[in-house]
């Protein structure tokens, strides 16, 4: 990660901000898929739906051991997003609860 200064922590933090209201605004999921592979690279959106579907797996109850399997994502980034799952700020649970419940 990249170092700022003091002056740039305010700037980024509002920058955070906007991102986050500017997936806010979009309507759909192919809005998003849009707006993420104009942003990201392909390597960062694999990396996004590796973890996603990590955290789906770890979710449905699955060893790290079959996730690795599965889905040939390491086991320290396995155990990365279980320990988010567990003591991060919820966005994986918001997101796993709400998908849930939109299919049930």
């Amino acid at each position: 990660m990249k170092q700022h200064d003091q002056s740039q922590k305010s700037e980024l933090k509002s920058a955070a901000r906007s991102l986050s209201e500017a997936l806010l605004s979009l309507e759909s999921a192919k809005e998003v898929k849009q707006f993420l592979e104009d942003l990201c690279t392909p390597a960062e959106i694999e990396a996004m739906v590796d973890r996603w579907r990590v955290a789906q797996l770890v979710d449905q109850g699955y060893s790290y051991r079959d996730i690795r399997e599965m889905t040939e994502v390491s086991v320290t980034t396995i155990g990365r997003v279980a320990r988010f799952m567990e003591h991060g700020t919820g966005g994986y649970r918001a997101a796993l609860d709400r998908l849930e419940k939109k299919t049930s």
